[in-house]
């Protein structure tokens, strides 16, 4: 029997290098906070800062390091106790390394520095200002992953609610084709087989495993030489590749399918004389464009109106696309002159 899989720690990770340089930039934030304020009884001069700079820095680091290393520890237990168990052991590192500093300095300087400032003043109160930036941080990067798992998730249930996508009606109508053309031409058959196991293939690990720009391609031709089977001279196909195209770029599964079952479903199939479905491909500077036209009804006069049919695959594709690429992801889609389009606009790396 497998040995069960750890839990993810909840303690938020401060290993990583953008958070631990979030870490280090509140700390110096705070030191820039204190030296603009306004104070009547001392100025700060260049070395002022740049001391208290490397002070706050140290501690900020040593902190981030402690809490790196103890974070499977803090949350073994419940989040409560883990989260007061990383705030006392915060303030125990901050407390410690300024009792070092403090007599550091006054040992060095003992007449200025004993004078200026007490031990448990400054002791205590540089512990105190960094545990509360250590709460805040650490609150921060917990919301942080949070929303990141919930988009996951969402991004996830999207995939799997795509599983269910190739409708039941598809496939019998596609099984119904097959068997049709077994006895009068077998080869076409066959691949009709083909093309149908590897669409359903894709469908069932679509939330599992990354695919790419190419695997995408050659899964919408799949579908849609099935569906020109059945449509036969109503539909026409008409892809667009302007090369080089990044055939290699990682994608998430089944998100090109959808939208050109939009065009054949929306639209070529509502059509009494079918119509061209457009696929085109292109990269312009750094952002790869990929466009699906094709003739549909208007949406005023559809008995199901186009932006209501194709609504869900849209808003599902650039959910799982947005978070994949980023939030300069951009579709659009519109119905103008008896053609409906969609286009999907790409960052590439």
């Amino acid at each position: 029997m497998p040995a069960a899989k750890r839990p993810e720690p909840w303690l938020p990770d401060l290993c990583r290098l953008p958070r631990l340089a979030t870490m280090l930039g509140i700390a110096e934030l705070v030191v820039v906070v204190v030296a603009v304020a306004p104070d009547a009884v001392r100025g700060w001069r260049l070395m002022d800062f740049v001391l208290a700079s490397g002070f706050a820095l140290w501690l900020a680091l040593a902190v981030s390091v402690l809490l790196c290393v103890s974070r499977p520890l803090l949350s073994r237990g419940p989040m409560a106790v883990g989260a007061v168990g990383a705030m006392l052991l915060a303030a125990l590192a901050a407390w410690l390394g300024s009792a070092v500093v403090y007599v550091l300095y006054d040992s060095l300087d003992p007449v200025n520095w004993s004078g200026r400032i007490g031990f448990w003043h400054f002791s205590l109160g540089s512990s105190a200002i960094l545990t509360l930036i250590t709460g805040l941080a650490l609150r921060y990067f917990h919301v942080s992953d949070r929303w990141q798992a919930q988009l996951q998730a969402n991004a996830r249930a999207q995939a799997d609610a795509l599983q269910a996508r190739i409708r039941p009606h598809f496939l019998f109508n596609s099984m119904n084709l097959i068997a049709s053309l077994l006895r009068r031409d077998p080869r076409v058959a066959e691949q009709a087989v083909l093309d149908l196991s590897d669409l359903f293939r894709a469908s069932l690990v679509a939330g599992e495993s990354p695919s790419t720009l190419r695997d995408e391609v050659e899964l919408a031709e799949r579908y849609l030489a099935i569906e020109s089977l059945r449509l036969g001279e109503r539909m026409q196909v008409v892809w667009r590749k302007h090369e080089p195209l990044p055939w290699d770029l990682p994608m998430p599964r089944l998100v090109l399918q959808p939208l050109v079952e939009n065009a054949v479903l929306h639209g070529v199939s509502r059509m009494p004389q079918g119509g061209e479905v457009e696929i085109e491909l292109l990269v312009d500077g750094r952002r790869l464009h990929i466009r699906i036209r094709n003739p549909a009804p208007s949406p005023d006069a559809a008995a199901i109106p186009v932006k209501h049919g194709a609504g869900h695959a849209q808003r599902s594709t650039l959910h799982r696309l947005g978070y994949e690429f980023g939030p300069s992801t951009r579709m659009t889609s519109a119905w103008r002159e008896g053609y409906y389009v969609c286009e999907v606009d790409l960052p590439l790396p």
